[in-house]
């Protein structure tokens, strides 16, 4: 089957450009409630509208819902819902789990996409998306195309890659950089792009941009992705001008049909309409490295010529039109008809017929067959082309143009209106159903501990007696577990980032490892690893779990208790139902971004544990080794709340302890000061967003 252009449509005008440049499919937002709130979005009434002009041409719509919402905001995404399946839109892109269970309920026939952020990467992930009933999956822009092959071969449903356009120095759905730096998260559709600015490796902060990636470019690879299965080519794009849409859709649109490679001028044009010094296909192509980065100018020289002319085409509003076949019947003292027959987008044919005026005797010259269709050809102005004009015509009659032209604009207005009647199919909606009632709120609290490192569990901290002491898998090996199994609970922590070929290592290790009690998920390929292990699963803050549905969700998937997003306000935790236990960060450097290029590597290795990420403002961001030899950027300063009791008054089963950078003794003392037996306190901390939250 052939591979579906998806094109960005983040204004009307945009959309358009997708739609008459080649786009089999576009997305856009609604509101403010999708992952780009800054773009001009549409309103309910615009979105109505703009399905029916894409569906009169064939063109497919999704709805792009994928950020992470409030409990105070479910009820408008409910709406949202429900608008948008009837209406027609073709699915709904969905990250937050408390919304997928939403759209379940009060939209079932409405088809579920999962989106990029997600944070979707393996095979097993992959399929428990379509075991769950998504449609679609939206995989991670860092796969190579080997990973995208085995996903591809192996999952029963539609695979969406991103093809063209920018690509985020973070894991979509990982990244918490601009929420923490600025209170503006990335999660919710309003990322302020801090990896595009200046930072210093290991040094002061000067020119260099050691996050800034340059945008992806796959126009090379179109029919290697096609044939090995990719079901969507995703163009992103919902910032960008409207001709930088018409530009790289129409070129997508050829290279596909053509089944060929880009030219140099096509090349070109790609980089002129945008681009950051050039283009990189390295995660495509299993690479990563320096080579992958790149700037654009403040001040980059428009191309106007070619804007200009992929404006002029698009704004005509001709390339793109409703295929109409079109029979005339002129017979003698019998009123005119004309019949008229489009296709749907599911290729049914819709048949209007119009009546007209009586033709008259010929008094001079008598019409032919030629000047009707010639006449009836005259389509421009509306969403129609005749493709195909046949008449049937008594000699010697006349018919004025004006009644010709009024038969025609009659059956083309009835072809439209019939069209639109037909075009959504018929849905069912549903009201909100009140949340089940939860659990009391317990009145116990207690602590977890986290660990980077294993020399960071010392006896004086197990002795401070963690209830849940939580390990990297990867370093399992290297801990006394039985030792920690006598004064904790061992949880073993799986990886935020790995592959499908990672997968049966994992398990082994979960398999085979003894003395653990639990183990820590943090995305959806994580259920299938620890399916009918006797442990107990804890969901991780790598799952944005951000309302009581989310809570719901998990509950519903075996989970046993839950980390809370640490983007959520004191009150927000407070008034959310809690169906599970849950716990929260309470002290720690937070995680800023989890990045599959090892930055570290890319500017010149200190030895682990010694790099780090510096600002403009003379900040420093320890950059941390992940597993697979990726990144973790922790923020410049520790959230600390030892002195402020509100952690411990919101509901939360447990604070945890997040341990990264903090030496063996430090880790002890601080544990210590949470339990309220000495005064340490950080040299340089932050509250986090524990009060103030995020947009």
């Amino acid at each position: 089957m052939a591979a579906e252009i998806l094109s960005p449509a983040g204004s009307w005008e945009s959309m358009v450009a997708a739609v008459q440049s080649g786009a089999d499919a576009v997305y856009m937002g609604v509101g403010s409630f999708n992952a780009r709130r800054s773009a001009k979005n549409f309103t309910p009434e615009d979105f109505t509208q703009a399905v029916q002009y894409c569906h009169l041409r064939g063109v497919r719509v999704y709805l792009t819902l994928n950020t992470l919402l409030s409990d105070r905001e479910l009820p408008q995404a409910a709406k949202l819902l429900r608008h948008a399946s009837t209406a027609g839109a073709d699915a709904v892109l969905i990250q937050d789990w408390g919304v997928f269970l939403l759209a379940q309920q009060v939209a079932p026939d409405l088809p579920i996409h999962a989106s990029t952020q997600m944070s979707l990467f393996t095979l097993g992930g992959a399929n428990k998306a379509a075991a769950l009933g998504m449609e679609r999956v939206v995989l991670a822009r860092e796969l190579s195309k080997e990973d995208i092959r085995t996903i591809c071969a192996g999952c029963p449903v539609e695979i969406e890659t991103f093809a063209h356009g920018a690509l985020c120095m973070c894991y979509s759905g990982q990244c918490a950089m601009s929420a923490l730096i600025g209170g503006r998260s990335g999660n919710r559709g309003r990322c302020a792009q801090p990896c595009r600015m200046i930072y210093g490796v290991n040094e002061e902060a000067r020119k260099g941009h050691p996050l800034s990636l340059k945008d992806a470019n796959l126009s090379s690879h179109l029919q290697e992705m096609e044939d090995m299965g990719v079901a969507c080519l995703k163009l992103e794009g919902r910032m960008k001008r409207p001709e930088y849409v018409a530009v790289i859709t129409a070129i997508y649109r050829r290279l596909l049909d053509e089944k060929r490679q880009p030219t140099r001028e096509e090349q070109q044009q790609l980089y002129d309409a945008f681009s950051r010094s050039g283009f990189t296909d390295w995660y495509y192509e299993g690479k990563k490295g320096a080579g992958m980065f790149g700037t654009r100018p403040e001040k980059a020289p428009e191309p106007k010529e070619l804007f200009a002319a992929a404006r002029a085409l698009y704004e005509k509003e001709t390339a793109r039109t409703v295929p109409v076949k079109m029979h005339c019947v002129l017979r003698r003292d019998t009123p005119a008809t004309l019949t008229a027959q489009a296709p749907l987008l599911n290729k049914e044919i819709v048949t209007v017929s119009a009546q007209g005026s009586v033709p008259e005797a010929a008094r001079n010259r008598a019409l032919t067959a030629e000047d009707l269709q010639a006449r009836l050809a005259k389509t421009g102005g509306t969403t129609f082309s005749a493709t195909e004009i046949t008449v049937e015509l008594d000699d010697g009659l006349m018919l004025p143009a004006s009644a010709i032209n009024a038969l025609r604009r009659d059956a083309l207005d009835q072809l439209k209106t019939a069209l639109e009647t037909q075009l959504g199919p018929q849905r069912r909606t549903f009201p909100t159903e009140e949340l089940p009632a939860g659990p009391t709120d317990s009145d116990q609290f207690g602590f977890t501990v986290s660990v980077k490192r294993p020399e960071q569990i010392t006896q004086a901290l197990l002795d401070c007696r963690p209830e849940v002491l939580y390990i990297p898998v990867e370093i399992l090996d290297q801990v006394d577990l039985e030792r920690c199994a006598r004064f904790t609970r061992v949880c073993a922590v799986l990886p935020r980032v790995f592959r499908t070929e990672d997968e049966a290592p994992l398990r082994r290790i979960l398999e085979t490892t003894p003395h653990l009690s639990a183990v820590q998920i943090h995305n959806l390929g994580h259920f299938p690893l620890v399916e009918g292990l006797d442990l107990e699963v804890r969901g991780g803050f790598g799952l944005n779990v951000f309302n009581s549905r989310a809570l719901l969700f998990l509950q519903q998937q075996g989970c046993a208790s839950a980390a809370l997003s640490f983007e959520l306000r004191q009150v927000q935790i407070r008034d959310m139902v809690k169906y599970l236990p849950c716990e929260a960060f309470v002290y720690g450097r937070l995680p800023l971004m989890l990045t599959e290029n090892c930055i570290d590597e890319n500017n010149g290795c200190r030895p682990a544990g010694d790099n780090y990420l510096s600002d403009r403002t003379g900040a420093h961001f320890p950059l941390l080794h992940a597993y697979g030899h990726r990144n973790e950027i922790e923020n410049s300063r520790t959230l600390f709340l030892a002195d402020k009791p509100d952690y411990r008054t919101c509901g939360l089963r447990w604070g945890c302890l997040r341990f990264t950078t903090e030496t063996p003794d430090e880790c002890v003392e601080i544990f210590r000061r949470y339990q309220g037996e000495n005064d340490y306190t950080p040299a340089d901390y932050t509250r986090g967003l524990f009060y103030r939250g995020v947009e």
